[in-house]
């Protein structure tokens, strides 16, 4: 069933859009949050996310205060050199990476700063959290790069939840 659900995914995450944006604005809260952890699970056990790294090739988390200072610390940088070098101030008004991919993506879909990386990273893509049912635009478009996202919701869908 897995494997049928992840066949080429990336059409069927587009196709199912609207449907998507129907199910999340109806879904029932309390039993979808009660569903996520088997299903994020699950979705881990499916997905090696080395083998996709699409989040850190094509977006960027934001960098929060925080992240900041404890980032250029493992750096051994300044907090200022380490925004210059690496950051810069999305329409939001948040940090984020100056480039794609993020410089900290290793040729082997690692990343270099995996122990002290951003709580955005951290948490992606959200799909053991509530930010699945609050946040539904960003995860219509998770959903559209990331298979982990596109498994969750999925199966939240079949299952009619």
């Amino acid at each position: 069933m897995d494997k049928d659900i992840l066949h080429n995914w990336e059409q069927k995450s587009k196709a199912h859009r609207k449907q998507y944006q129907q199910f999340l604005k109806r879904a029932d809260k309390n039993k979808t949050l009660k569903k996520l952890p088997q299903l994020h699970e699950a979705a881990f056990e499916a997905v090696d996310c080395l083998q996709c790294a699409n989040c850190c090739k094509n977006y960027s988390p934001r960098f929060k205060t925080p992240d900041v200072k404890r980032i250029a610390k493992y750096l051994g940088m300044k907090e200022s050199v380490f925004i210059s070098s690496y950051l810069r101030v999305d329409e939001d008004g948040d940090f984020v990476v100056k480039s794609s991919p993020c410089p900290f993506l290793n040729e082997d879909n690692t990343c270099h700063i995996y122990e002290e990386r951003p709580s955005d990273c951290a948490r992606f893509p959200y799909t053991d959290e509530d930010v699945i049912i609050k946040r539904q635009a960003l995860t219509i478009k998770n959903s559209e790069f990331c298979p982990i996202t596109y498994y969750v919701l999925e199966r939240l869908f079949q299952e009619g939840i």
